[in-house]
């Protein structure tokens, strides 16, 4: 698992499109969550749940305000109608 975060680094840094690294930075967050998932498996306990909840929804936010930035070049629409 750590490879993969690895990779995805690579391909945050090195991606050719924006829409490579959105998906690279996706995929760290899913893999983190595996891997605290995997730690709270090992230790018996349900203290990381909260972490575990805490990265996936910054990672669904962080999505979003990536998609709207690269369909319109602004995160936050300040256009008073």
């Amino acid at each position: 698992m750590s490879l993969s975060i690895f990779v995805c680094f690579i391909r945050v840094f090195n991606g050719p499109t924006m829409s490579d690294r959105v998906v690279a930075l996706d995929t760290i967050g899913i893999t983190l969550i595996g891997i605290i998932g995997i730690v709270m498996i090992i230790q018996n306990t349900l203290a990381y749940a909260d972490v575990i909840l805490v990265i996936a929804i910054l990672a669904f936010i962080g999505s979003i305000a990536f998609a709207k930035f690269i369909e319109g070049g602004v995160v936050f629409d300040r256009d008073h109608r």
